[in-house]
């Protein structure tokens, strides 16, 4: 991710951005690095269509792209949600991760906050990209929708540009560290996965050994 941002810059945030409004992308870390990069610490300058932008005007370019990108895809989930309903998601829910337990999850949680589950799931970790296809299935009402995501979606952009923005030149020290926590990540979930075989190994000798 971290390369793609450093050789495609504010093409590559808008298009992660967008993709995370509909499937987990790593947002906090997009827009964290974005904002590094516009603080001038890894790249002197970025390229907005020909023209080279440094400065705070960087910062301003990195947080627009992940805005409008992230809108676009909140609108593009909305609509599949409200277009495709419940039997796009029993055929293909699982491939954004909205299994029937999510989707049931979502629904209490709009049943229960109503359009402000909208801005309360864009400001929540992880949760924020499963706000936008359940929308459109549970009919949130599209123009309500789309300013609490823009509220939500803003303050979450310029919040982790920002923190990017301040580490500025610590970014080195800051993804060196972070890659102990990558390694750490994946461990668990190799663990996780060892477990979950083990489990059913034993299920399936126990299954057999009960016919027997």
């Amino acid at each position: 991710m971290t390369s793609l941002l450093t050789d495609y810059g504010l093409v590559a945030v808008f298009v992660l951005m967008a993709i995370d409004a509909v499937f987990p992308a790593a947002s906090e870390a997009v827009m964290v690095y974005g904002g590094a990069l516009a603080s001038g610490a890894l790249t002197h300058s970025l390229a907005i269509f020909g023209w080279e932008v440094t400065g705070f005007g960087a910062y301003l370019a990195v947080v627009a792209a992940g805005v409008i990108g992230y809108q676009l895809g909140a609108i593009g989930g909305w609509w599949l949600g409200r277009r495709g309903g419940h039997p796009f998601l029993e055929r293909h829910g699982r491939l954004v991760h909205l299994s029937p337990a999510k989707i049931e999850r979502a629904e209490r949680w709009f049943d229960r906050w109503g359009s402000w589950a909208v801005l309360l799931g864009r400001l929540t970790p992880i949760a924020r990209s499963f706000v936008s296809i359940p929308a459109g299935l549970f009919e949130s009402p599209f123009g309500r929708y789309n300013v609490l995501t823009l509220i939500g979606n803003g303050i979450w952009c310029l919040f982790f540009a920002a923190i990017g923005w301040a580490l500025g030149a610590s970014w080195d020290t800051f993804d060196h560290g972070f890659r102990f926590v990558d390694v750490a990540v994946v461990a668990i979930v190799v663990l996780g996965v060892a477990v979950l075989l083990l489990r059913r190994l034993r299920r399936g000798r126990a299954a057999t050994i009960n016919r027997s």
